[in-house]
């Protein structure tokens, strides 16, 4: 079994280097901007701790503050050697049960270039698992283009037309204007 615990600034010198090796480098937000959001409370760091061993087994960071009432979950891991084992099912689980007060929660699925489409297959069935269906709308991240999905919970899964409000609230709280302008490119997908 496991436990979801909130993670602090040192839990972030620790598992930044995580971040590093599961995501791209364009797709990384500065450590020092993510210290600054989970100082605000605009950013959780999870940490999905194993009962029994109190190791933890997998991370995601969570952009919690929103005017619009959801969620996005930025990074979501499983420590490599935990890989296999339905760790991660256990820790979405958890991790939806922690945001089902929220309208829905925001997961971002890109693949770079070097990286196999098989990959992005499996993570949209991972999260289809969950409930989580896609938005329409054309968006990148980093240059790359990604693939935004959608759990609805308290809300509906027809954000397509303001997606882009969403995700740009959430980036302004942690990027600066320029940092943002470089980094995310999202609007509705055209009728």
């Amino acid at each position: 079994m496991l436990t979801v615990k909130k993670g602090g600034h040192r839990d972030l010198e620790r598992y930044y280097s995580m971040f590093e090796i599961d995501f791209d480098q364009k797709e990384l937000l500065p450590k020092l901007a993510i210290h600054r959001a989970i100082s605000r409370g605009d950013q959780e760091l999870l940490l999905f701790v194993d009962d029994e061993s109190q190791l933890t087994l997998a991370y995601a960071l969570v952009c919690t503050r929103s005017l619009y009432g959801y969620v996005l979950l930025k990074y979501f891991g499983v420590l490599p050697w935990y890989r296999e084992h339905n760790v991660g099912v256990e820790a979405m689980r958890l991790l939806n049960r922690r945001y089902a007060e929220r309208q829905g929660i925001l997961a971002e699925l890109t693949v770079f270039e070097d990286e196999q489409t098989d990959t992005l297959r499996k993570l949209r069935r991972f999260f289809a698992r969950f409930g989580y269906v896609d938005v329409p709308c054309e968006y990148r991240l980093g240059g790359a283009p990604v693939d935004l999905m959608v759990k609805p919970i308290q809300g509906t899964e027809e954000i397509g037309p303001v997606v882009h409000r969403i995700v740009c609230d959430f980036y302004s709280r942690v990027l600066s204007p320029a940092s943002m302008d470089r980094m995310v490119k999202i609007r509705p997908a055209e009728e």
